[in-house]
Formats: C-alpha cells, sequence, structure tokens
C-alpha cells in the first residue's frame, strides 16, 4: 500500500498575465508560427533519422542542425535561439517519456497544424522588463495588465496564444518570499470523490458539484451547429468559431473560479486534506463526458497549489485501499461491494455504512496514521475514526 506526501518547492511562483491587443502582435504571432514550423521540421528529421540510421537522434545533434538551417531561413530568425532550443529539449524530454513508459500507452510526439501551435518560450536572453507593465521581446515592446507585482528573479517568460487569438505572458520567478500568514486549525478530514456527490468530507458534510458543461449543453449544441453550417474557410466560419470557443472558455472559466474558491474553503478548516489517487483515464472510459465535467484532476492541481502557499499538507492514499469495502467503524473487509450500493450494513459490529463517507473516514484515518500525524488525530476524535 502506497502513500504520497506532496512536497513542492515553496520558492518558485508562476505568474500570468494578459497583452495588450495592438497591431504590433502580429509579430509575436509569426513568433508562434516559425516555433510551430521548426517543430514539425524536429519531428520529421528525428523520424527520417530512426528510419535511416536506426537510433534515436540526440538533442545536440538537432539543435547544431537547426542553427545551421536557421542562418538560411529569415522566418526561422524571426524565433530567438534560445526559444528553439527549448523545442529542441521539449521534444528529447517526450521521447525520453515514450521510451521509458511506451508500453503504458505512451505515443510519441507528433505533428502539430502550425496555426493551432500555441507558444514558445524564453530564458535567460530574449526579453527585458523596462518598468511599469512594458516588457521588450526581440526589437519591439509590449504592454501587459500587471495584476501584480513581478517579484523574485525570473527564470523563463512564455507567450502562449490561446484559440481566441489572444496573447497572455507567463512568467516563472525563482527566490519569492511568501509572507508569514499561515493559519493552522489543528484538523485533518479525508475526502471521497463520487458521481453524484463531489466531494464527501470524513465529517459527514457533502459538496455538490453545479456541473457548469451540463448547465451549458444546449447552449453549446446551438454554437457547434451554427459553425458547422457555415462555409468552410469563410469569415461567417471564424466567426461561428470564435463564438463556439468562447462558450467553452466561460464554461472552464466558472468551474476554475468555483475550484478556487473550494480550495480555499477546505485549506481555512484543515490543516491535512486526505485523497485517494484516482484513475482517471479509467474513469474517463467508463463515464466519458462526466468526468471531463466534474475535473476532478484540475481541483486536485489548485488544491496542491493553495495547500502549498496556506503551509497546508495534501496526503494521497493508493488507488488500490479499499476504503469502501472497509467498515471505519471496526475494520471488517466486505469481500464484494457493488458500485449500484450506496449504503451496507457491517456483519460484525452492525453499524449502518454510507458508501462515500465511510470511505472518506477510511482515507482520513490511514492519511494520518500513515504520515504519523498523532497531534492532528487526537485534536479531531470526530473525524479520525
Amino acid at each position: 500500500m502506497l502513500y504520497g506526501l506532496l512536497m513542492y518547492d515553496t520558492s518558485m511562483k508562476t505568474l500570468k498575465f494578459k497583452l495588450y491587443n495592438h497591431k504590433r502582435n502580429k509579430h509575436l504571432k509569426r513568433m508562434i508560427n516559425a516555433s510551430g514550423v521548426i517543430y514539425n521540421h524536429c519531428i520529421a528529421l528525428h523520424r527520417r533519422y530512426y528510419q535511416m540510421w536506426g537510433k534515436h537522434l540526440s538533442c545536440a545533434k538537432l539543435q547544431a542542425h537547426i542553427a545551421k538551417l536557421r542562418k538560411r531561413n529569415p522566418f526561422w530568425q524571426s524565433v530567438g535561439s534560445q526559444a528553439v532550443q527549448n523545442i529542441c529539449q521539449r521534444i528529447e524530454k517526450a521521447y525520453q517519456l515514450f521510451f521509458k513508459h511506451n508500453n503504458k500507452g505512451v505515443r510519441p510526439p507528433g505533428f502539430k497544424k502550425v496555426k493551432k501551435y500555441k507558444s514558445f518560450t524564453l530564458k535567460q536572453a530574449g526579453y527585458k522588463f523596462l518598468g511599469g507593465n512594458r516588457v521588450k521581446i526581440g526589437n519591439r515592446v509590449y504592454q501587459f495588465w500587471k495584476s501584480r507585482e513581478i517579484q523574485g528573479t525570473v527564470k523563463t517568460l512564455t507567450i502562449k496564444r490561446t484559440p481566441l487569438g489572444e496573447l497572455f505572458m507567463v512568467v516563472v520567478v525563482d527566490n519569492v518570499v511568501e509572507p508569514e500568514n499561515k493559519f493552522k486549525t489543528g484538523k485533518i478530514a479525508g475526502f471521497d470523490f463520487g458521481l453524484r456527490t463531489f466531494l464527501t468530507c470524513s465529517d459527514g458534510t457533502t459538496i455538490e458539484s453545479p456541473q457548469f458543461l451540463k448547465q451549458s449543453l444546449n447552449t453549446i449544441k446551438k454554437a457547434s451547429k451554427q459553425h458547422s453550417k457555415k462555409l468552410k474557410g469563410s469569415s461567417n466560419q471564424e466567426r461561428a468559431r470564435k463564438n463556439l470557443v468562447r462558450k467553452y472558455e466561460d464554461i472552464s472559466n466558472a468551474r476554475r473560479d468555483w475550484f478556487w474558491k473550494l480550495a480555499h474553503d477546505l485549506t481555512n478548516k484543515f490543516d491535512v486534506l486526505c485523497f485517494e489517487t484516482l484513475s482517471l483515464k479509467g474513469m474517463q472510459r467508463l463515464w466519458g463526458r462526466k468526468i471531463s465535467d466534474l475535473a476532478f484532476g484540475e481541483f486536485l492541481q489548485i488544491v496542491e497549489w493553495v495547500a502549498l502557499k496556506l503551509g497546508k499538507q495534501v496526503l494521497y492514499v493508493d488507488q488500490w485501499y479499499p476504503s469502501s469495502k472497509t467498515c471505519s467503524c471496526c475494520g471488517h473487509f466486505l469481500e464484494k461491494l457493488d458500485l449500484s450500493a450506496r449504503e451496507w450494513r457491517c456483519p460484525s459490529c452492525h453499524s449502518l455504512n454510507g458508501r462515500d463517507e465511510n470511505a472518506a473516514k477510511n482515507i482520513c484515518a490511514v492519511g494520518a496514521s500513515t504520515a504519523g500525524l498523532d497531534d492532528v488525530r487526537r485534536a479531531t476524535p470526530a473525524i479520525v475514526v
């Protein structure tokens, strides 16, 4: 039985800013398109090299070859050399993951449409912050909405393009000093995810998901139908495509806003949060669109970040631990429990166990005992059984 304790580098931070819409932004979009062309060329070189020599093309050889090609191609020169190096390094990392996990269904990197290519990344050079809300990328100055101050040492700068054509600047900073405003409650809780109830807490409370996609499904269908009726390649089709993308973005933004608020509520109530490790791919195959709408994985990422910022802990219990089949009162193990059974009576202690609440209590108890949180467990005897 395996358990995980989340540990992150608290000095790293990612900041996201939106660039002002301006006609000079066409140069950034041109750089993104050039990055997409270089990316596809690198993928083609990898495949051709393997067909000829029967072995993997190293990142150093690829970077040296692309550097020679850039000297003869003005379009490729619009992208900084460090952005090109980052493309080669990302492809190298993708192939390493493929070689390591190809028996688990991981596929090698493939070609991407240039108009759908999203970003390029600069590291030490190619950009300069000029003060205020101005940044110099290449030879041109751009303005962005400075919603917060950029503190610490800037490690990387990434320009991202959304499906609507909007540009965002993502800055990764290091050596960030967080203020000491951490509040401790001395409580621990376990949580069980469900299809009917989004979260069931070990203290008996339940949290229902608004299911944003389900609420807006008719609007999405109408926008998709309008898009499919337009002439391919026409301006009307592009207008309908952007309208459809906006509908999806509204759903995503509403869901993310709800996740952030819920994560802050949970971390304000508890110091340690225990979750069961989920097999999201398997759940996706079984329940499809409903799992995408609930977005368990995105919620866990947000909880991890909020917990890290507030000095709280997130624990994961192994997915094969029988949390639903084990009685939280006496520890009796039930050999078989159908998914449709929402309650079951323990044959040993005769207690009536709700499926989700019982699982949440077991997750909480196992997470607390594994992490050695005896002090926290004594502080909340009603939660940990």
